[in-house]
């Protein structure tokens, strides 16, 4: 099994808090097109052997795609890529791009999830966020979206400044009314060099309140527990059977390729990626060299990310599975750290598994640097 990423770099407009590789210039999408297509070309080898189960379009946003374009794309990965007949195929989506003719457009083209970036719906917190499309769009527009796309997952971010719990809560049951079988629900984090962290440092906008982003946490995996949803990783939520298949094989390090400026690709023992800029990715396509960094990782990173990435999810750290590291050192010191967090009860053993608790889930991202060797 294996997965490919393609990153769109194009967005209509630059949201606040993001710090991902776009643009907001459409002048040189054609042109990317084809160094995307050729890129697909030259990389055939990457995967050799292995049948791809997930297609993951992100950006950027891909709905921006014309749709001859993306039947272009979905074509030439099927010339040069084993795609299983079951593979999971993702389009990340705004509102704003939501029509019945693109969504019927995107389910011929062979897409058969989409992944809608709503943040909330509320349209102060949108304006505030620089979101292209409206609350009303997003509210007209999810019901439509899930009838081409009953596998559909929505973005909501919380610990905005302004977002009261009132209005969180109301946010998650306009999801929950819908049914909308996935939620990917994110705190607010405020990246160096974005339009963010400027206005905070201008104090031009309120900085973030961890407290009110701790709480809201709670209150969210509260309501969704309640409402029969899996929490199967930090960020995710799902009803049974609708996890995300692409991201599930990210955090199970299943080997994936990347294509596009900016996108990321792991084998199992290296680690590449394209640069992060568009006319470069182009010129270098044209001239047949796809332009890429390399690292091998060491059996140290490989056991922290192994440790950073499972912590994260339902399943939590095999013990088992640690200690095939550093012959069996590296199992050994993860359970002399974790022993605190266990005593803290940040950290449950389940069946030889470290997992999270929700009081730990809080700090996940410490307890992991902790574990690491």
């Amino acid at each position: 099994m294996a997965g490919i990423y393609i990153h769109i770099p194009f967005c209509r407009r630059a949201c606040h808090y993001c710090n991902f590789h776009f643009s907001t210039s459409g002048k040189q999408l054609n042109d990317f097109v084809a160094a995307l297509l050729k890129e697909i070309r030259l990389q055939e080898s990457f995967l050799a052997g292995e049948t791809v189960e997930t297609v993951y379009f992100g950006g950027g946003t891909p709905s921006l795609l014309p749709l001859d374009q993306l039947n272009n794309i979905i074509g030439e990965l099927r010339q040069h890529f084993n795609i299983g007949p079951e593979a999971e195929l993702t389009l990340e989506a705004n509102p704003d791009d939501l029509n019945e003719a693109a969504l019927a457009g995107w389910r011929s083209a062979g897409i058969n999830r989409l992944s809608i970036g709503i943040q909330s719906f509320f349209e102060e917190d949108l304006r505030w966020m620089n979101r292209a499309h409206t609350a009303q769009q997003a509210i007209d527009l999810l019901p439509l979206a899930l009838q081409y796309f009953p596998n559909t997952t929505i973005d909501l971010i919380y610990g905005t400044p302004g977002l009261t719990d009132e209005k969180w809560r109301q946010n998650v049951d306009r999801a929950l009314a819908l049914r909308i079988p996935h939620l990917s629900c994110y705190a607010l984090t405020v990246e160096p060099r974005t339009a963010l962290d400027a206005l905070i440092r201008k104090q031009k906008s309120p900085p973030v309140n961890t407290e009110d982003q701790a709480r809201q946490f709670l209150l969210l995996m509260q309501w969704l527990r309640e409402a029969g949803y899996d929490h199967y990783e930090i960020s995710n939520f799902a009803l049974p059977g609708h996890r995300s298949r692409h991201n599930s094989a990210y955090w199970k390090g299943i080997r994936y390729l990347g294509l596009g400026p900016s996108a990321h690709s792991y084998d199992g023992r290296n680690r590449q990626w394209n640069i992060a800029n568009n006319a470069l990715y182009i010129r270098s396509l044209q001239q047949d060299t796809v332009p890429f960094e390399k690292e091998e990782l060491t059996e140290e990173q490989q056991f922290n990310e192994f440790v950073m990435i499972a912590l994260r999810t339902m399943e939590g750290i095999s013990l088992s599975v640690a200690d095939r590291f550093g012959n069996g050192q590296f199992g050994r010191q993860l359970r002399s750290h974790a022993r605190k967090y266990l005593q803290q009860q940040w950290l449950q053993e389940i069946n030889d598994h470290y997992i999270l608790t929700s009081a730990g889930k809080l700090f996940a991202d410490g307890i992991a640097a902790d574990l690491f060797v």
